[in-house]
């Protein structure tokens, strides 16, 4: 009996092996709906990832089967799909997806090993976040805000932005209890629901309690749903703000200014880079922006170098030379 368990057992095995790599992904897809609980949007991505890598298994290698993938297959696909001229943080998301189907192959037994068990993600290329200078900002800030509720907000949402380099988010979900003005402090809410006080002082601090006193009140209404009632920033109709409503201040206040396509997260990189250069400690301004890791704030650094380098070509009297 004990042969015949075995038999049925590899019998089972070698069943799930031969099985066509479409049906697989299939499988694993329900898996991650299922038991990883994973959003519809990341299963749609790792779907349509995974399904480029079955269509190129089976045109270019002629292999339908998850047992007869090797790492050479892989690290060959990385290769086109770094020649279609793909992004790296594509090819990262890719390779991410392989990882994770034939990790689940490899524990349900459907292919007796794991062709991507040593396979590196590809390096991104470190991209420097742009950051205007202090000239523009000023011209940003300073320009003339109509004085109706409207123009007291959004002085106020790019004050706040710049002044305490503020994720958009963090903007969209400020209540009014997360406040000490006394203090100068406000009190976030970041990634990952970890809290963090950023300072709020001269005139970011100004241009908001303008707002809250001539402008707030104006925009709040007694149909306004119950959530905003404690939102500090709201929109038109009585509603906390959105994000594209966020987006939309900032990019028209830019226009007018003559800087093109400014965005929220732009004003935050300037608030980064400007503390830098203004001598700001580096664990301060990784605790203010909320940064789990100071590597991510250090590439600011890298910021402020590019920036004094150029100042160097520009003054030097032999850089040019």
């Amino acid at each position: 009996m004990a042969g015949k368990r075995g038999q049925t057992r590899l019998g089972a095995q070698q069943t799930k092996e031969s099985s066509d790599l479409k049906d697989l992904l299939k499988d694993y897809l329900d898996f991650l709906r299922v038991e990883k609980g994973s959003p519809p949007n990341t299963i749609a991505s790792y779907g349509r990832d995974l399904d480029a890598w079955i269509v190129w298994l089976e045109k270019e290698c002629q292999i339908t089967r998850a047992s007869d993938v090797t790492r050479q297959d892989v690290e060959t696909y990385m290769v086109y799909l770094a020649g279609m001229g793909k992004a790296a943080s594509s090819v990262e998301r890719s390779v991410s997806a392989l990882k994770g189907f034939h990790k689940f192959l490899y524990t349900e037994g459907m292919c007796p090993a794991l062709p991507t068990a040593d396979v590196k993600l590809p390096k991104k290329p470190s991209r420097l976040p742009h950051a205007i200078s202090i000239e523009q900002v000023c011209a940003l800030l300073d320009q003339p805000f109509d004085t109706t509720p409207q123009g007291y907000r959004d002085h106020a949402v790019l004050e706040v932005l710049y002044g305490c380099g503020l994720r958009v988010s963090e903007l969209c979900e400020l209540d009014l209890s997360q406040c000490f003005f006394d203090e100068g402090f406000l009190r976030i809410l970041g990634k990952g629901g970890k809290e963090r006080l950023v300072p709020i002082v001269g005139s970011a601090l100004r241009s908001l309690k303008t707002y809250l006193t001539l402008g707030r009140a104006m925009l709040l209404r007694p149909s306004s749903p119950a959530k905003a009632r404690d939102a500090v920033f709201l929109g038109s109709r009585g509603a906390r703000i959105t994000r594209q409503t966020v987006f939309r201040i900032v990019e028209q206040a830019g226009v007018a200014v003559g800087i093109a396509g400014l965005h929220p997260h732009t004003l935050r990189h300037a608030f980064a880079t400007h503390m830098l250069s203004g001598g700001a400690d580096l664990r301060v301004l990784q605790e203010i922006l909320g940064h789990s890791d100071i590597a991510t704030t250090q590439i600011y650094t890298h910021v402020d170098r590019e920036h004094i380098r150029e100042e160097y070509y520009m003054a030097h009297p032999r850089a040019k030379i």
